[in-house]
């Protein structure tokens, strides 16, 4: 069984699949596939705090499923834009778990080029080996070119 720390920018998730597919990550299909083969030791998914019904309901079942649901409040500014975004903190939290857990595997969800650099690090420096789960269509090619594997989302893990 291959060591594992999963992190994952749920806003990243929830709109590229619902750009491109019109659907919902399935994360329980997702958790079964994974531990398959990898034994989980770290799952974090990073999601904003809404005061909204549907919000608890899905990060209660991301804890049922075994995540540790991070939550960083939701800003809405005077211009109408949202701020909410998670980038820096995932970027700790997986250099942490590169260079303190002892795992084998990192595997970050997310299509944003931002972690390009941050998953060539991990890989270099802490010598673990590297996935991105993705849409194909609007995930970077940057980030796709600086892990070790990208599993395009399809419908195996779409609700």
């Amino acid at each position: 069984m291959i060591k594992t720390a999963i992190f994952v920018d749920v806003q990243n998730i929830y709109y590229t699949t619902r750009q491109i597919y019109g659907r919902q990550f399935n994360y329980r299909a997702f958790w079964q596939q994974l531990s398959q083969d990898h034994d989980i030791q770290l799952a974090n998914a990073y999601a904003i705090q809404r005061s909204d019904d549907q919000q608890h309901k899905f990060q209660t079942a991301l804890k049922h499923i075994g995540f540790n649901v991070k939550l960083k409040p939701f800003i809405q500014r005077a211009d109408g834009s949202a701020k909410g975004d998670w980038d820096v903190g995932i970027t700790i939290d997986i250099m942490e778990a590169a260079a303190g857990l002892e795992v084998d595997k990192v595997i970050l969800l997310s299509g944003d080029g931002d972690f390009d650099l941050l998953m060539h690090h991990i890989r270099d420096k802490n010598q673990v080996t590297t996935q991105v789960f993705g849409v194909e269509q609007l995930t970077a090619n940057t980030l796709v070119n600086a892990v070790d594997s990208f599993t395009a989302i399809n419908d195996n893990l779409l609700l």
